[in-house]
């Protein structure tokens, strides 16, 4: 089965925003898909849960941008164990920003309860 990918709008205007900066990132995100569509759930210590549930793992993750030339940019995503579904919560630069936003996990676990 494939894995499908959804973004949420506010991951969606990230990507923009980061896009316009670092070059690279369009195709980092896909490089990053085709490692996540084999290890939904990484495959090393840059890969966390960040929290879960019945449904699906919300994933923390190092993601690399060849423009920056290293892994200071962090994706949160969730995935879907049972659709094979990924969806992109939040992509942040480490310079800005030390932690993920923990308001808006928060209100994707409420949002996607059963």
């Amino acid at each position: 089965m494939k894995m499908s990918y959804n973004e949420i709008p506010e991951f969606q205007k990230e990507l923009k925003k980061l896009g316009k900066k670092y070059k690279s990132l369009p195709s980092d995100l896909q490089e990053f898909c085709n490692v996540i569509s084999v290890v939904p759930l990484g495959n090393s210590k840059h890969f966390n849960i960040v929290a879960q549930n019945d449904l699906f793992f919300i994933m923390k993750a190092r993601f690399f941008c060849r423009y920056l030339k290293g892994s200071s940019l962090r994706i949160i995503y969730s995935y879907f164990e049972q659709e094979q579904r990924i969806e992109f919560i939040e992509l942040y630069f480490k310079g800005d920003k030390e932690n993920e936003d923990r308001g808006r996990i928060k209100e994707y676990l409420k949002n996607n309860q059963k």
